[in-house]
């Protein structure tokens, strides 16, 4: 018996000593548990997916409308940047980017010639359309017959158009030669241009601009608005001070009325249709262009303003859109400020651009609208990845 349980002492304690060991080491091999991180949820937009965020196109500077392939790149770039409402410019310089009867009528010219046998309108509607994005017809000149050409083909072709100051000359103002807006064959020039664009194209919207409805306050002085305003003050002539209240109140209104009618002939073809403006800020613009875009709002003669708070420097451009705001008291009337992206070889940094949307945001300005596309390509970066997510 005591043989027998030696020998099982002898097998039995170097077995669990094995154990033992086996558990040891087990223990001592197992790699330590790697914490798993926590993934970052995805940046969520906050932008009001209601709100205007716009860009201007035109065709100074720029070849984005000049084949359809650029048109297709300018619309991609605009989507992937956030951009919902493309400003493509109609009309500038006497010339528009659609066949025109018009312009064809007036000055035997339909289209601006480098678009000849092209639609380049119809073409960025099909585009911008196709991707989700909303058009609107910009007349970038407005009032303004031409850029340092005497007036161009529309006085040549109808001299009694003009603008004309107190000495009897053309009115130019940094660079850009007049019409006068208060002469009523001039209005219907422009109420037509719009009335065939709202006819014949699927455009979301149209719009004016720092030149319409508009003229330099030196402007007035031609044999018709003389005799207008004399007609209306006992035979008085036009004060000789170009800022003489009553004066620039007399010639604002009258800019006013045709603002009101253009309206009511646009919303008359394309009820829905928005009708928007993109005056200089005020009181700048009334006081040197006549532009008194309060009233426009105060009336809800307009869909939406875009006040052109052009700056270049943070300060400034918080003073404008303070200033903006202060003359601000119809909100059924949406404002967005203009910002200023690109202007000659000027591009606005990033951090300038944040700090500009930033500072609309704080003003309760929910969207905007930036000048000009050429600038977009170059800050892409910024509009993908700052943008959206700025309160």
């Amino acid at each position: 018996m005591k043989i027998v349980l030696s020998i099982v002492k002898f097998v039995t304690v170097p077995f669990f000593v094995g154990l033992l060991c086996l558990s040891s080491c087990g223990k001592k091999n197992s790699p330590t548990p790697v914490p798993v991180p926590t993934p970052t949820p995805p940046l969520v937009p906050v932008w009001d997916v209601n709100a205007m965020r716009g860009v201007w196109v035109t065709t100074t500077a720029s070849t984005a409308l000049d084949s359809r392939i650029n048109i297709k790149g300018m619309v991609a770039n605009c989507k992937v940047s956030g951009i919902n409402t493309i400003f493509v410019v109609v009309y500038n310089n006497a010339r528009t980017t659609y066949p025109s009867t018009v312009m064809n009528s007036l000055i035997s010219i339909p289209i601006l010639e480098r678009f000849n046998g092209r639609d380049p309108l119809r073409e960025t509607i099909e585009e911008a359309h196709a991707e989700g994005l909303k058009v609107h017809a910009w007349f970038e000149y407005g009032f303004s017959a031409s850029f340092s050409a005497n007036g161009g083909p529309i006085v040549a072709a109808k001299p009694n158009w003009a603008a004309k100051d107190i000495n009897g000359n053309l009115v130019v103002k940094n660079g850009f030669d007049w019409l006068n807006g208060i002469h009523p064959e001039v209005q219907q020039f422009m109420v037509d241009l719009f009335k065939e664009v709202v006819t014949n194209y699927n455009v979301d919207g149209v719009q004016g601009d720092d030149r319409l409805p508009a003229m330099p306050t030196t402007g007035g002085y031609d044999p018709y608005t003389v005799a207008l305003y004399q007609s209306e003050n006992a035979g008085a002539s036009p004060p000789t001070s170009i800022n003489d209240a009553g004066w620039l109140s007399w010639r604002a209104k009258k800019l006013n009325n045709f603002l009101k009618r253009l309206r009511t002939e646009v919303k008359t073809i394309k009820p829905t249709m928005q009708f928007t403006m993109s005056p200089s800020p005020f009181p700048f613009g009334y006081n040197e262009y006549l532009q008194d875009w309060p009233t426009w709002v105060d009336s809800a003669w307009i869909d939406a303003v875009i006040p052109q708070c052009y700056r270049y420097d943070i300060a400034a451009y918080n003073g404008s859109v303070a200033q903006q705001k202060s003359y601000y008291r119809n909100n059924t009337v949406p404002l967005y400020p203009g910002v200023l992206l690109r202007s000659g070889s000027y591009n606005a940094p990033s951090a300038f651009l944040t700090d500009m949307i930033k500072s609309n945001r704080t003003n309760g300005f929910k969207g905007e609208v930036f000048f000009f596309y050429e600038g977009l390509p170059v800050n892409q970066n910024w509009f993908k990845l700052q943008y959206p997510y700025i309160r």
